[in-house]
């Protein structure tokens, strides 16, 4: 399964952003019943989980980002995508779109920057 990722760049605090995500390839079949997500790495930290979507389509956030990200999947696309509301500077980081299977697999990762 192949990654692209989309939608990074420079926005002001309290801005939008929307990141998509699409999955190809010759196992982009069993992405349909994946659990597909976005993480994040800041500099200097660690990578984690911002938000994930199960193959049921039930959502789950990270405490620092519920309420203001909101993620969805188009099944027949094989895509996921990520709204962000109300960004703060420390959203800055670069995110990542990740689809689990029987292994994990990575997009190439887009920068989001939230400044003024």
């Amino acid at each position: 399964v192949q990654l692209q990722a989309s939608g990074g760049g420079l926005v002001q605090p309290g801005g939008s952003l929307r990141l998509s995500c699409a999955a190809s390839g010759s196992n982009v079949r069993f992405v349909r019943i994946a659990v597909m997500g976005w993480y994040r790495q800041a500099p200097g930290k660690e990578r984690e989980l911002v938000a994930g979507i199960a193959g049921t389509g039930r959502p789950s956030y990270a405490d620092s980002v519920k309420g203001r990200f909101t993620i969805s999947r188009d099944y027949g696309e094989n895509t996921v995508s990520l709204q962000m509301n109300a960004l703060m500077p420390e959203d800055t980081a670069v995110y990542y779109c990740n689809v689990k299977t029987a292994r994990d697999y990575w997009g190439q990762g887009t920068l989001v920057t939230v400044s003024s």
